[in-house]
């Protein structure tokens, strides 16, 4: 049996972005070969993100410009997977949102009830639900006004625990998980978060797609997200070193993914 058997036998691959695919608007060499073909090979495909700053849509309009094949049905981000699960935990609630304004509105589109304006403004005193993401147009009244709600007993919901956003240049942004650690230290309250590592992203896709998880592989560059969210899950984990994680991170860390590839090109070699 080949070493490879497990990871050809996949029907569906769930693919990291940022660092995975592409970084900022640098496509990796054989990235979008590789999405062109699978197809081809007989396999489906989900650009699955973390980053709940944009919204869907806002990723098939990215994806295209970037020269990589992309339908709605090929998107899911964390943003979308925190109004499934507000809908489906916490029906009816009320919701402050400190979130970008694409998050926002992803959000309403599932009917989410929102006490506040797309820029954070709200003239409520409590709410039952406070929601934290990859805020990149992020203010001080929403730091202040989501620490007030948490004070008085919110539940915490956050679109995903990454502690940085890669950039080009070796930068990274603060991410999600960067703020609501400031968030935590003033209420003392801790997250849920919904996105990576969490195995109901991928519960989620199984049960849209009729996919079971074993036949599912998750495909990115960070352990403690994209790997694990695979491992939590029960599906096939392929880490690539083009983004987040070298070696020695791999070599030291406790649980190891099923495959460690230079790239995503190298991935594409073997389902060829």
């Amino acid at each position: 049996m080949s070493e490879y058997t497990k990871l050809r036998n996949c029907e569906l691959f769930l693919f990291d972005m940022d660092g995975t695919l592409y970084l900022g608007d640098e496509v990796y060499d054989g990235a979008i070969a590789l999405m062109e073909d699978l197809p081809n090979l007989g396999k489906r495909y989900i650009y699955l993100t973390n980053n709940s700053s944009r919204a869907g849509v806002d990723y098939i309009t990215r994806l295209r410009r970037l020269g990589f094949p992309c339908e709605a049905e090929n998107v899911f981000t964390s943003g979308m997977a925190t109004g499934q699960y507000l809908n489906q935990n916490h029906p009816g609630a009320s919701v402050y949102l400190a979130g970008t304004r694409a998050f926002y509105r992803e959000l309403q589109s599932y009917g989410v009830r929102l006490v506040n304006d797309e820029n954070g403004h709200t003239e409520a005193d409590t709410v039952d639900v406070v929601v934290q993401g990859f805020d990149t147009e992020l203010v001080y009244e929403k730091l202040e006004r989501a620490c007030h709600f948490l004070r008085r007993g919110a539940v915490f919901i956050a679109a995903n625990p990454d502690w940085v956003c890669p950039m080009p240049g070796d930068e990274v942004l603060p991410d999600c998980g960067s703020i609501c650690a400031l968030l935590t230290a003033s209420s003392g309250v801790k997250p849920n978060y919904i996105g990576k590592p969490n195995r109901s992203m991928v519960d989620v896709i199984s049960r849209m797609t009729g996919i079971p998880n074993e036949k599912i592989c998750a495909v990115g560059d960070r352990l403690y997200t994209d790997i694990a969210v695979a491992q939590n899950a029960g599906a096939v984990s392929v880490l690539v070193l083009s983004g987040e994680t070298d070696q020695a991170m791999v070599d030291a860390a406790e649980r190891k993914p099923d495959y460690v590839l230079p790239s995503v090109k190298e991935l594409h070699s073997i389902l060829k």
